[in-house]
């Protein structure tokens, strides 16, 4: 299997994002645009990944850690990026180079794939992106051979003629290329043209000087959609999110209103999962049975057991492990919160830095007070454990197994198993009260009348 050498131009400076933050490092499903390619190439089998990073952009460059780092120092095209990425790789390196963009993260698999091929087959010593569009824009143009279909040049809009703008054929921007053949060429290539810099698109046309083949493969337009603003951010994010909604429907999840639904690019829901409409999914989300996530609830960083209910209108937040039949009801938050089998929290209550063991019932408005304005600490509810309505368990604190708390109960110490804890004022009911109070309200608005 001939190696495959992927990479990455990541020096560009994005400035029409308006932002201090790279434009490759903005987020699209809560993950870095770089990430999205960094995960497509691992996926592709890279023997190597090469980045070419500008020597502004240390967060950039930190996200290639473990892998090859090339620094681009002047922002001279695309041609001068991929001549640095081959400057610091091995002279005798043998393979397939395959160059693709840090702010195109809709790149598949697939299409490196079908780019790759055609030098396989050694039918190609070089392959681009091409596709087909109504209104080519400033795309670059593909020029190809009518006699064989082989591509001949690219043109570069900027640089084309009227016949030329008239092809509908356009360059998606990535390209392979089989690197024995084609490393030299790379060298060779100039900046004589209107911009003055170094085009990785003189490449075919110069492989085809020395008799090498060049050919065009066509495949999802999407896959070459970039992201120069914030326009474009979001028809990417939109882009994505129809993605991950589809993949998640052929694994057997069933989404209500699909359109209503947003997946994190790292989520994982098992078949059987139902997911009604408007729910979030953050980061880190790990569904591992067959669960029910109910309308307008969030969640991130958590795991969701099999038979599980949530929401509606929960929010569970990182460090939640919702347990095997386990209910998290309207209104009610999680952090860092462990609940066990068949354990319940259906309304309106906060359970932060806790334990909820199996069968355990948490009533409405319970609050774990985890917080003392320095440190947090831990509340423990035990098996089959019930929690009345409006308690505060002020942490750290211990409610043993099969115990019980009374309504409007602030616990602040250990509650033992098979224990009742009431811990609130005791009532007193004063006879007549209410009317003679009633009675001297209403003198003294008769006295105020009468003024």
């Amino acid at each position: 299997m001939t190696d495959l050498h992927v990479i990455i131009l990541a020096a560009g400076q994005g400035s029409r994002m308006r932002s201090t933050l790279p434009k490759v490092l903005h987020p699209v499903a809560h993950e870095a645009l770089l990430s999205h390619v960094l995960r497509t190439a691992k996926a592709a089998g890279a023997a190597s990944i090469t980045g070419v990073v500008s020597p502004h952009m240390p967060e950039v460059a930190a996200c290639f850690d473990g892998h090859n780092l090339a620094v681009q120092d002047q922002p001279q095209g695309t041609g001068d990026a991929v001549k640095a990425a081959l400057a610091i790789m091995p002279a005798d390196q043998l393979g397939i180079a395959v160059v693709l963009y840090a702010d195109t993260p809709l790149v598949q698999v697939a299409t490196i794939q079908a780019l790759i091929q055609p030098i396989l087959e050694d039918q190609a010593a070089t392959t681009v992106f091409g596709m087909r569009l109504t209104d080519p824009a400033a795309y670059g143009r593909l020029v190809t051979d009518e006699a064989d279909g082989s591509l001949i040049r690219i043109v570069e809009a900027r640089e084309a003629d009227e016949a030329t703008l008239a092809i509908d054929l356009c360059n998606g921007g990535y390209m392979a290329f089989d690197l024995g053949r084609c490393r030299g060429l790379v060298d060779r290539i100039d900046n004589n043209n209107n911009k003055g810099e170094y085009y990785l698109t003189d490449l075919p046309e110069l492989a085809r000087e020395v008799g090498h083949k060049s050919l065009v493969v066509e495949t999802d337009p999407e896959d070459a959609i970039g992201v120069n603003d914030r326009a474009d951010l979001a028809v990417v994010e939109a882009i994505m999110q129809r993605r991950l909604r589809s993949r998640h429907l052929a694994a057997g999840v069933t989404l209500t209103a699909p359109e209503t639904v947003f997946f994190a690019a790292d989520t994982e829901l098992a078949a059987d999962t139902v997911v009604e409409p408007h729910v979030v999914f953050g980061p880190g989300v790990r569904v591992t049975g067959a669960a029910t996530i109910r309308a307008f609830s969030h969640l991130e960083q958590a795991e969701i057991g099999d038979g599980a209910v949530i929401g509606p209108y929960a929010r569970i937040r990182p460090g939640s492990q919702i347990g095997p039949k386990a209910r998290v009801g309207n209104f009610v938050e999680t952090k860092n919160v462990v609940m066990g089998e068949g354990a319940k929290a259906n309304h309106l209550s906060y359970l932060g830095d806790a334990t909820v063991g199996a069968g355990a019932n948490v009533g409405a408005g319970t609050i774990t007070c985890n917080y003392d304005g320095y440190v947090k600490s831990r509340t423990n509810i035990g098996d089959n454990a019930f929690i009345g309505s409006n308690t505060a368990l002020v942490a750290p604190v211990t409610v043993g197994k099969g115990a019980m708390v009374g309504a409007g109960s602030v616990i602040t110490a250990e509650v033992d198993a098979d224990a009742l804890a009431i811990a609130r004022g005791q009532q007193v009911n004063k006879a007549g009260r209410a009317a003679a109070f009633r009675a001297r309200q209403d003198a003294k608005r008769e006295g105020l009348t009468d003024d």
